[in-house]
Parts: C-alpha cells; structure tokens; sequence
C-alpha cells in the first residue's frame, strides 16, 4: 500500500485516537493471569497487540472479542498450558520481550518465533537478567537474535539494574517476578514508562517504589480480576498534535486520551517550541489518567532533546524531528541511540527521508541534527517497514509542495488501524476560523531542556 499526501489547508479539527498500544499489551497479559472474567474496554486491535491475545490464547486463556476493541478475558490464575506449536510474535518487539518474562516462570517449553525485521533484533537485554532469576533461555539467531527457545522454570527474586532505560524490560522482569521466589526489584538509570507496574498495582498485584526509585514486585501473587478500559493513545496523537502545532492558526481537540506522566513528555517539547499546548485530566478513577489534549498552532522554534527526557519520547522521536524540520532554527536529538536497534534504524532513517523532501540533516551516533525551517517538497519516500517512520512522513508530506508518497504503508496497521482515514480529514479539512479553546489554561508547564 502507498500513501499520497498533498498539503492540507488550515485545520480545526476534534478527534480521538484508538487504544494505547503499551497498556493494551500489558493489559491482556495480566488479566489472563488473573482469578476470574475480565472486560477490557478501548482495547488496540492492531497487528501487534493481536499477536499478544493469540499469544495467550495459545497458551491456553479463553479471549472473546464482541467487538474489535472490547475483550473478554477469562483469566485462570497463573495456569497456563503448554503451547502446541511456536508462538508466532510476528514484529511484535512488546509481544516477544513481555512473553519471555511471562513464559520464563513456567514447567513447560515454549519457542518465540518473528518474522523478518524483529528477528534482527537483539533480545540479550530480557535474556540476561531473566538467566539470572534462574530461566533458561536460548537465542537461535545470531547475535543473541529471535528465535528465543525458553525453558521454564523455578525463579528467584533479583535486584537488576538495567544497563538502558527500557520499559519492556522492565515489564519482563515484573512479570518474572510474578512467578519468582521472593521479591524481584528493577533499578532504571532513567524513569520510563509505568504501564506495567501501574497494570499490576490495579490488579491488586502487590508493588512497592522504593525511595532510590527502584520498583519491587513481590512473588507468588494472582492478579485480581477487574474490568479495565484503555484509554486512547497519545503516541498516536502525536503525530497528529505535531500536525496542529506547526500549522500557524491551527486547532486541534484530542478527546479520551491517556496522560500518564510518563507519557506526555511530547507535550512539553511542543510548548517550547512555540505551540499553545493545553491539557486536562478528566478521569483517574482506573489509575490511568485519561483527558484532553488541545493544541493551537503557531510558528514553532527549534529546541533541544537530550538526557532524560529521551526514554519517555522514544516512540515520538521520529515526528518530533519533522517538527524540527518545519521549526525556526536548529533542532538537535541526542542519547537516542536506542533508535538505531527498533522495528527500522529510525536515525538513519528519519535522516534519509527528511534530506529526500529537502531538508538539511546532520546524523550523529546517537541522534540528529536538524536545521529549519526547510522548505519541503513533496517526494516518494520509503517506510522502512517502520509504522512510526510511515507516519511521521505522512504528516511531513502535509507541509510538502506537490505530492508525497509514502511507500509499503501497511506497516502503519502495526499500531494504528484506520490512520488513513484521520489523515484524509487533515487533509480535506476546510474550516478556517480557529474554535474556542475548549481547556482554559495551560496545565503542563515546558519540560527543561538538560
């Protein structure tokens, strides 16, 4: 599949966004470990988190699906069954990592097979610390690359300080945990994403934050059962958010979206580079706070982007540097090395594309330097496979002259089904007058740059 994308008008636009693609994950797993029926609401039916309910289904959880974002999950307290052939993770890197934790503390064998890109992919970071808690797991590909043959085992608790930020990671080592003796404690060189020890805290799984920052989780726990419901997903939003941002007078309305703190870095880089970026939690009753997101455009600057704020930006970082692009000056992207290792080289990437529509780019190891405002030109530019790098230059192409394409677009139904129809809204969008602002201050204050 092509995308063509042609420069869209002004827009004042109101729209919400599927399921958070992290929690969806994480949700499945823990209500299949779960006493009892689980209803999980606003669930993500893309490629992705669909290779994690057929995960579980194949090792032995009953999912019903009444409709494509509503599950029914009959969790059967930690009991899982042997799968009968391998456990297909397609390129699923959340899938993959989540499972090896999960499938570790079993009696049984179990194989993680990928396709393509995601058995390029290194997995020594789960590998190592799962070894430790006693799992023997076997990488089949080279270099510590997909196939993972894991067989189950008797776990004891560690202490494991990640050598890089990863929420999956950490996400594998709670899960261990969960069938570990004793207690399993996670220490991150920077704070990423919670979903996972939040999931497990509403479960009623026992956690603690310790004052270094470190995260336990205490073993031989069953996750309670409870109805859950994902709230929408503001990595998906920012492509849409940047889209408003950078388009003077625009106005964009994000209704139901998540903004767990670890999330909404993206809305602090936004504001200091110019835009009018308003938030509001509405609800907090699930401990995932969902709200809205409402952002009026303006002429953007360049910024920084470094240190800390990196691990909770990973997945933006590409249309970020489209902004970057289309922005007053110079934006530079460092400590970003964890993009060369995702679904695609995102720098080299991200880089290529952005010099195809005429943009002027310096690549470094560990990040990039942009230099703006370019003047973009519309061009045929290749996904990479990568459903983040797909989207990031569909909005690029809303600033190009002429028509843009983007190739092999299919990529983008990984974690956003039905991203061609809002983008056919961007594009179509005729209203000229900016609407009212709906949030009556700014909620989020500029995050630092360090």
């Amino acid at each position: 599949m092509e995308l063509r994308i042609k420069r869209a008008p002004r827009l004042d636009l109101e729209i919400t966004v599927p399921g958070d693609k992290s929690i969806s994950h994480r949700a499945v797993i823990i209500a299949a470990l779960s006493n009892g029926v689980c209803t999980l609401g606003g669930f993500l039916p893309s490629e992705d988190c669909m290779r994690t309910v057929n995960a579980m289904r194949a090792l032995g959880i009953r999912i019903e699906q009444p409709e494509p974002d509503t599950l029914i999950v009959h969790g059967k307290k930690r009991v899982l069954m042997p799968p009968k052939k391998e456990i297909d993770c397609g390129n699923s890197g959340t899938t993959m990592r989540l499972l090896a934790g999960l499938l570790a503390g079993q009696t049984f064998e179990s194989r993680l097979v990928a396709d393509a890109g995601l058995s390029r992919r290194p997995m020594d970071r789960v590998i190592t610390p799962l070894r430790r808690m006693g799992a023997n797991i076997v990488a089949e590909g080279p270099e510590q690359t997909p196939p993972l043959r894991i067989h189950g085992g008797s776990l004891r608790g560690i202490r494991y300080r990640l050598p890089i930020a990863s929420a999956q990671i950490k996400g594998a080592l709670l899960l261990a945990g969960l069938f570990a003796k004793g207690k399993t404690t996670v220490d991150e060189p920077t704070p990423t994403r919670n979903h996972t020890e939040v999931m497990l805290s509403y479960f009623l799984v026992r956690t603690a934050k310790n004052g270094d920052g470190s995260l336990t989780v205490f073993g031989d726990q069953v996750p309670e059962s409870r109805d859950f419901t994902i709230p929408g997903d503001i990595s998906a939003a920012a492509f849409w958010l940047v889209a408003a941002a950078a388009r003077p007078r625009g106005h964009l309305l994000v209704r139901e979206v998540g903004l767990n703190d670890t999330r909404t870095a993206v809305l602090g880089v936004l504001l200091r580079m110019g835009a009018q970026v308003r938030e509001a939690i509405e609800e907090v009753d699930q401990l995932e706070p969902r709200g809205i997101v409402e952002v009026t455009g303006a002429p953007l600057k360049g910024t920084v982007i470094q240190g800390r704020e990196v691990p909770q930006l990973i997945d933006e970082l590409p249309i970020l540097a489209v902004a970057g692009a289309l922005a007053n000056g110079k934006t530079i992207i460092r400590h970003a090395q964890e993009l060369r290792v995702k679904e695609t080289d995102r720098i080299a990437a991200t880089a290529h594309n952005l010099r195809t529509m005429g943009a002027q780019v310096t690549e470094m190891n560990d990040g990039l330097e942009i230099h703006g405002p370019a003047l973009l030109h519309g061009a045929r530019v290749p996904s990479f496979g990568d459903h983040r790098i797909a989207m990031a230059f569909a909005i690029a192409g809303l600033f190009a002259d002429g028509e843009t394409i983007v190739q092999d677009a299919d990529c983008i139904r990984k974690s956003y089904p039905g991203f061609e129809s809002v983008l056919e809204e961007f594009t179509n969008s005729k209203r000229m007058q900016v609407s009212t602002p709906v949030i009556g201050s700014l909620t989020s204050p500029p995050v630092e740059e360090v």
